[in-house]
C-alpha cells in the first residue's frame, strides 16, 4: 500500500454476513452433513505470528500450509461471514490447475516460465486431493476430466485456435485432447454441442464440502478461526494491528485473502473488478441424465466469454452456471440477486438439455468474483513487507488457491523456495481505469459481450457495435472478451 495508507490505518470494507436462507444450496448441503464445531466472533485483543484475512480456500490453505512448515507458529484466522460464506462456497466447484492459461502465462512470462507454473499448479491440486482423501474429507471428488465444447460456427474456429496454441506449446498429452462431434456426444448429448477439447486432468468437488473440511483441518492442526468477526481497518508498522468490532490481533504478519473484498482496498481498486456469477440447480434427474449420456462425472465449459459453465452431482442434478453481464463499483447485493439471469440460465439450460423440460430448479444463487485483468490470479507483499496478498482468481480459484497457499505461506513465513519464486509473486497486472469510466466501461463491455455471445450461439451475425466493444478489452491489453 502506498501514499497515506503507508502511514495510518487502511479501512477495509468487509462483506456483511449472508442469511441462511440465501446462502447457495453448496453450503447448506454440506452444514447439514456437518455444521462443524462453533467458531465464535474475536472479542479481546490478541496477538499471533500470522494473521489472515479471509475463511475461503486461499485463507484456509495458506494456514494449513504455514503449520505444516513450522508447526510452531501461531496463526489466526479472522472470517467476516461463516468459512466457505464466500466464492468458496458457490462456485462450480472445477478443481483443476491452470493449464486453460497458458497463453496469457505464456505472453506475461515466457512458454518455459509459463509450462512450469502450469505443472506446480497441477502438482498443487494432486497434493491436495491426497490431503482430502487421507483426512477422510468427502468433497464428492470425481476424476472425470473436463470438456470445452463449442455451440457454433464461430467457436469451431475458437476451438481450433486454443487447440493450436496447445500443440505448438508442446504440452502433456492429456491436456486438451480434440474430441469429434460424434466423440463429445458420447460423453454428452445436447442439440447445442458440436466439437470440443477434453482435459482428463479435470476433477469436481462440493465446494462447499471442500471449504467446511479445510476449516476441520485446519482447526484440528490448532489454527484459532473466528467467524462472523469483520476486519474494519488495518493498522501498518513494526507490526500490523487488524480491528474488529469487538477486539483487535496484532500480528508479525498478515496475510489478505478477501478475493472480490480487495476492491474495497486503495491499493488493489483498480487491481481487480467485481462480476457476479450465477447458478441454477435442477432437482434430481438420474434418469434425464442417464437419457443425455453424462454420466462420466465430467465438467463442461463453452467458448463464450461469458462462459457457461456446468457439472452433476452424485444425485443426478446438473448444476448449470455463467459469469453474467452483471458488474458494480464495489462488493453488494445488486452482485447477489438477478431474477433476470435466473430465466436466463434456466432457458439455456432447458435448451442445451431438452430431456430436462420437465425437471425443476431447486435453487438458484450467485455473487461476486474477483476479475483480474488478465485472468490470473497474483500475488505479493505491499511496501512494508509485512502484508502479502493473493487475489484475480476470475472464477476460477478452486485449483489454483490450493498453489496460492503454498505461495502465501512462503512468503508470510519469509521461507525461499519454488513458491515464493513463483513469477506468480510481485507481477502486478494491467491495471483498471478510474471511476468513474470504470463501471460505466465494464457494464457496456459486459453487455456489449452477452449479447455477442448470444448472437454466436444463435448462429447470427453480432451486431458490428456491439461486437467491436466485445473485441475492445483485448485490443487494449486485457484478457476479457473476445
Amino acid at each position: 500500500m502506498s501514499g497515506a495508507a503507508e502511514a495510518g490505518a487502511v479501512r477495509l470494507e468487509p462483506p456483511r454476513g449472508t442469511e441462511d436462507s440465501r446462502r447457495s444450496w453448496w453450503l447448506r448441503e454440506a452444514l447439514a452433513a456437518d455444521p462443524g464445531i462453533p467458531c465464535p466472533p474475536l472479542g479481546e485483543s490478541t496477538k499471533a505470528d500470522v494473521a489472515i484475512v479471509g475463511g475461503g480456500y486461499t485463507g484456509m490453505w495458506t494456514a494449513y500450509r504455514i503449520k505444516q512448515l513450522d508447526p510452531s507458529t501461531d496463526v489466526v484466522l479472522l472470517e467476516a461471514d461463516i468459512c466457505g460464506g464466500g466464492p468458496s462456497g458457490r462456485n462450480g466447484g472445477f478443481m483443476y490447475g491452470l493449464w486453460e492459461d497458458l497463453p496469457s502465462l505464456t505472453e506475461l512470462f515466457g512458454l518455459k516460465e509459463a509450462v512450469a507454473v502450469c505443472r506446480m499448479a497441477d502438482d498443487c491440486v494432486a497434493d491436495a486431493e491426497q490431503i482430502l482423501e487421507a483426512a477422510g474429507v468427502d468433497v464428492w471428488l470425481r476424476r472425470g476430466g473436463h470438456l470445452t465444447v463449442s455451440t457454433s460456427p464461430v467457436f469451431d474456429r475458437a476451438l481450433d485456435d486454443f487447440l493450436e496454441t496447445y500443440n505448438a506449446a508442446g504440452v502433456p498429452d492429456d491436456v486438451f485432447v480434440r474430441l469429434s462431434p460424434v466423440e463429445v456426444a458420447a460423453r454428452c448429448r445436447s442439440p447445442r454441442f458440436r466439437g470440443g477439447a477434453f482435459n482428463a486432468r479435470g476433477t469436481t468437488v462440493q465446494p462447499a464440502r471442500l471449504a467446511r473440511g479445510l476449516r476441520r483441518l485446519i482447526l484440528e492442526s490448532g489454527v484459532p478461526v473466528h467467524e462472523r468477526t469483520p476486519v474494519t481497518a488495518l493498522q501498518r508498522g513494526t507490526r500490523v494491528r487488524l480491528e474488529t468490532p469487538r477486539g483487535s490481533v496484532t500480528a508479525d504478519q498478515v496475510v489478505l485473502a478477501v478475493n472480490a473484498w480487495s476492491h474495497g482496498i486503495r491499493e488493489f481498486r483498480r487491481a481487480i473488478v467485481p462480476r457476479a456469477s450465477h447458478i441454477v440447480l435442477t432437482e434430481p434427474a438420474p434418469d434425464a441424465l442417464a437419457a443425455i449420456g453424462w454420466t462420466g462425472g465430467e465438467g463442461i465449459g463453452d467458448f463464450r466469454a461469458s462462459l457457461h459453465y456446468l457439472r452433476t452431482t452424485p444425485d443426478g442434478r446438473i448444476a448449470f452456471g455463467a459469469g453474467t453481464g452483471t458488474s458494480a463499483s464495489h462488493v453488494g447485493r445488486r452482485l447477489e440477486e438477478d431474477p433476470v439471469w435466473r430465466r436466463r440460465l434456466e432457458a439455456d439450460l432447458r435448451a442445451w438439455f431438452p430431456e430436462f423440460r420437465g425437471v425443476g430448479i431447486e435453487a438458484m444463487w450467485g455473487g461476486p468474483i474477483d476479475v483480474s485483468a488478465y485472468h490470473l490470479p497474483f500475488f505479493g507483499s505491499t511496501a512494508g513487507g509485512n502484508v502479502h496478498y493473493g487475489m484475480g482468481f476470475t472464477g476460477g480459484g478452486v485449483g489454483p488457491s490450493v498453489l496460492g497457499g503454498r505461495i502465501l505461506s512462503a512468503l508470510a513465513l519469509g521461507v525461499s523456495n519454488e513458491f515464493s519464486r513463483s513469477p506468480l509473486v510481485g507481477y502486478r497486472p494491467r491495471r483498471f481505469p478510474p471511476e468513474p469510466l470504470l463501471s460505466l466501461g465494464v457494464r457496456l463491455v459486459l453487455e456489449a459481450i452477452v449479447r455477442t455471445d448470444d448472437a454466436w450461439d444463435e448462429g447470427r451475425r453480432a451486431n458490428p457495435a456491439l461486437e467491436f466493444l466485445a473485441r475492445l478489452p483485448r485490443r487494449i491489453g486485457y484478457h476479457i472478451g473476445h
